[in-house]
């Protein structure tokens, strides 16, 4: 069984008429996975083409670097379902 790790993954969104950068912790099976879901959720919130859409890193991140509270403990939740 695979195990679920969290991600932080960093980009920028370059539209015509709109430019961000962005950093956002992603819960998924390996790192294709979470920017594969970064291209579903900020094309649709902000009506991004994959094209628009710019990822400069993906990192794995440990349970103490979490900062998004939702990720965390839903991370932390699964961690005490095992033991």
């Amino acid at each position: 069984m695979s195990e679920v790790k969290v991600f932080r993954v960093t980009g920028e969104i370059k539209k015509p008429n709109f430019q961000t950068s962005f950093r956002k912790e992603i819960r998924a099976l390996k790192p294709e996975d979470a920017v594969e879901t970064i291209y579903k959720e900020i094309g649709s919130k902000h009506r991004a083409k994959r094209f628009q859409i710019k990822i400069v890193k993906v990192e794995e991140i440990g349970i103490e670097e979490i900062e998004n509270p939702l990720i965390k403990k839903l991370t932390l939740g699964e961690e005490e379902g095992v033991k």
